[in-house]
C-alpha cells in the first residue's frame, strides 16, 4: 500500500512589530489624513526632517505591511490595520502627557519632548493604568483628544481663533503642543483650553486681534490666533 505524503503548511507569518520610527511615520500621516485627506511625501519629510528619498522607501516598506496604501498623485493613507496603529501610540503619547501633568505636576510646556521619547516603551497595559490613575481623561492637557482603548477617537474639527468672528465669545479646545515657547506665552495671556475668549476687534491687513480672556483685554497676532482652535459658545 502507498503512503501519501502530506504536504508540510506554512506557518502564518507574524505581522512584524513595530519600530519606533514606524510609529511615528504612522502618527505622522494620520496628522496629514485628518487634516488634508491624504499625507505627501514632501510633507512627511518636512515634519520628520528626513530626506523625501528616503520616507519614499519607508513609504514603500510601510506599504508591504499592509499599514498604508499610497497612489501617485493622491497621497499616502493609512489602512485600517495602520490607522489602528497610529491611534495606539496617539494614546500612548496623549496619556503620557496628561499623567505627567496631572499626577506628577510638570507643567504643560515640559511634557511632549518626554511623551515622545516614552510613548514607543511603555506598554498597553501600564498606559491603561495611568489613564485609570487620573480618571480617564478625554483629552491631554493641552486640549487634543485622546484616542479610547477600542480605537476610537473624537475627531470633531474646529475653526481658529483667527477664523471666528469679532464680537463672538468661544471656548478655547486646543492649542499646539509642540513649542514650549508658545505654550508659555498662551499661558501667561490665560489662552488654555476650557477658557472663554471674545474676539473684540481684528486689524485690516492680518494685523492683530483683540480678544478679551476674562476680565483681561490683550491683543495677539494672526499667526498665533491660528493655533488656538476654538469652538462657538452660546452669546
Amino acid at each position: 500500500m502507498t503512503v501519501k505524503k502530506r504536504k508540510a503548511t506554512k506557518p502564518t507569518p507574524r505581522p512584524e512589530p513595530l519600530t519606533a520610527p514606524v510609529e511615528d511615520y504612522l502618527k505622522t500621516i494620520y496628522a496629514f489624513e485628518r487634516d488634508r485627506g491624504a499625507a505627501g511625501t514632501n510633507d512627511i519629510a518636512q515634519r520628520l526632517s528626513i530626506a523625501p528619498a528616503s520616507v519614499s522607501g519607508m513609504v514603500q516598506r510601510l506599504a508591504d505591511q499592509g499599514l498604508v496604501e499610497y497612489e501617485r498623485y493622491r497621497g499616502v493613507r493609512l489602512t485600517t490595520a495602520g490607522r489602528r496603529a497610529a491611534l495606539r501610540t496617539l494614546r500612548r503619547h496623549r496619556v503620557i502627557e496628561a499623567y505627567l501633568v496631572r499626577a506628577l505636576g510638570y507643567g504643560w510646556d515640559g511634557v511632549h519632548e518626554e511623551a515622545e521619547r516614552l510613548e514607543h516603551a511603555a506598554s498597553d497595559t501600564l498606559i491603561d493604568r495611568m489613564a485609570a490613575a487620573i480618571g480617564e481623561p478625554l483629552t491631554d492637557p493641552h486640549g487634543a483628544p485622546i484616542p479610547t482603548k477600542e480605537g476610537t477617537i473624537d475627531e470633531t474639527r474646529h475653526h481658529s481663533l483667527a477664523d471666528a468672528e469679532v464680537g463672538t465669545r468661544n471656548r478655547v479646545v486646543r492649542v499646539g503642543d509642540e513649542d514650549p515657547g508658545l505654550l508659555r506665552y498662551l499661558d501667561s495671556l490665560g489662552l488654555r483650553p476650557g477658557v472663554e475668549v471674545t474676539l473684540t476687534n481684528r486689524a485690516p491687513f492680518d494685523g492683530p486681534l483683540t480678544i478679551e480672556v476674562g476680565s483681561a483685554t490683550q491683543q495677539v497676532g494672526a499667526a498665533l490666533a491660528s493655533r488656538v482652535l476654538v469652538s462657538a459658545t452660546a452669546p
